[in-house]
């Protein structure tokens, strides 16, 4: 009988056990899944929230446009000019060097041989017609003035005996003979004196005041014509001789263009045509010039024959020896056209930025956009674009620095797509 108890109570018990287990077991499993629940939602709902937080950031921004500061601006180089035509069109492309005539430019030395006593100018120096130079000085300077106050002295009594002569002669009073010889001293005697005096206006010296008994110790050199110094070739001190070359001097404003047209494009060129070039240091300032003569011969490298043009050099920065290239208007047209630095090719599609003149930009900061364009022509370095009709013809165009604005651009939507 107790053993039957016994049995019976540890069957109870376990199946007591049992009955708790289960439950909590059940409820364990139950909050695990509302807590994991929770977490979906939870992050489902985060998950929502900053994909919304991100559509709205990203819709922010304006396609195609990047802002800049003033500095950066400056940073990466920026330049802009407003929009501008330009004659395009088919042409004759030619190059060239720029020339000046044999009557624009000296090469100055002395009348007479001597010592440079002072320098006036240096490499440079705007110069006026006339203007002196240097001096320089040497007895024999002195000398020839001498000589010249003697026998203009000397002349004066030669005159008055050829005269008395001559009246003597006349009455028939003195011989042939001594008229014939007073004649004769006074004229051999008026042509040295005569060219005693070319002489020292020649040298730039007064006969008259040499005359009247002034002698001048150094002569100036003077320049015969205006414009600049390119050379000085001497220097304090120096003996220069009648055929030593102590400046060189040249008129920049008569400057001219000797271009080499090629044979086959010479029954093009007709005098008076319009050429428009530019130089190396100044490639995107596009210059005229008119076809002033054509050449008879050919030079034989290459065979091209040369054509001279006429250009206006006011601001006198041409210079001689600069190498141009140009063309020779054929069938022109106008239309609109920038540097070809300013346009930026993606693919088959061309695009140039323009400045966003947005008042109610901040201070000190710049907006640009980049419009799509279509482009034609490319001459002398510009290239003719087609514009969108929304595109202001006032605008202002990025020539210089372009693709680093384009680079920022893709760096900003690059940063903002983290």
């Amino acid at each position: 009988m107790k053993n039957i108890l016994l049995v019976s109570t540890v069957l109870f018990t376990l199946m007591f056990m049992s009955c708790n287990d289960a439950p909590k077991s059940e409820l364990g499993h139950n909050e695990a899944e509302g807590v994991s629940k929770t977490n979906e939602a939870g992050e489902d709902a985060h998950g929502e929230e900053g994909h919304n937080e991100g559509e709205e950031e990203g819709h922010s921004e304006e396609e195609g446009v990047v802002e800049l500061t003033k500095q950066q601006a400056e940073t990466i180089g920026l330049e802009m000019k407003p929009l501008e035509e330009r004659n395009l069109g088919n042409n004759i492309k030619v190059t060239g060097t720029l020339e000046l005539f044999p009557q624009d430019k000296a090469n100055i030395s002395p009348f007479v041989g001597g010592n440079v006593s002072s320098i006036k100018v240096i490499p440079g120096d705007n110069v006026k017609k006339g203007q002196v130079l240097a001096y320089i000085e040497h007895p024999d300077i002195i000398a020839m003035q001498q000589d010249y106050q003697e026998k203009n002295d000397e002349l004066v009594f030669l005159k008055q005996d050829f005269e008395r002569k001559q009246t003597l002669y006349d009455k028939g009073v003195s011989s042939g003979k001594e008229f014939q010889m007073a004649q004769s001293k006074f004229r051999s005697t008026t042509s040295s004196v005569n060219g005693l005096r070319a002489q020292l206006r020649l040298l730039g010296i007064n006969p008259e005041k040499v005359a009247e008994g002034q002698i001048y110790s150094a002569v100036p050199i003077t320049t015969p014509i205006s414009g600049y110094v390119d050379e000085v070739m001497i220097s304090l001190g120096d003996y220069v001789g009648t055929q030593s070359k102590m400046f060189s001097i040249s008129d920049n404003s008569k400057i001219y263009v000797n271009f080499k047209v090629y044979e086959k494009d010479i029954k093009q060129i007709q005098k008076g045509q319009q050429i428009y070039f530019s130089t190396a240091s100044h490639p995107d300032e596009l210059l005229k010039a008119t076809v002033r003569s054509i050449g008879k011969t050919f030079n034989t490298d290459p065979k091209a024959i040369e054509v001279l043009a006429d250009i206006e050099n006011k601001d006198k920065n041409l210079l001689p020896g600069m190498y141009v290239e140009g063309r020779i208007v054929q069938g022109e047209k106008k239309g609109f056209a920038v540097p070809e630095a300013a346009i930026i090719k993606e693919g088959e599609q061309s695009f140039i930025f323009i400045l966003d003149e947005d008042e109610e930009m901040e201070v000190g900061k710049m907006k640009f956009k980049m419009i799509p364009v279509t482009v034609g022509i490319t001459d002398l370095g510009f290239v003719e674009v087609n514009l969108p009709a929304e595109v202001s013809k006032d605008a202002k165009v990025v020539i210089n620095g372009a693709y680093n604005l384009s680079s920022e651009m893709v760096k900003g939507e690059l940063e903002h797509g983290h």
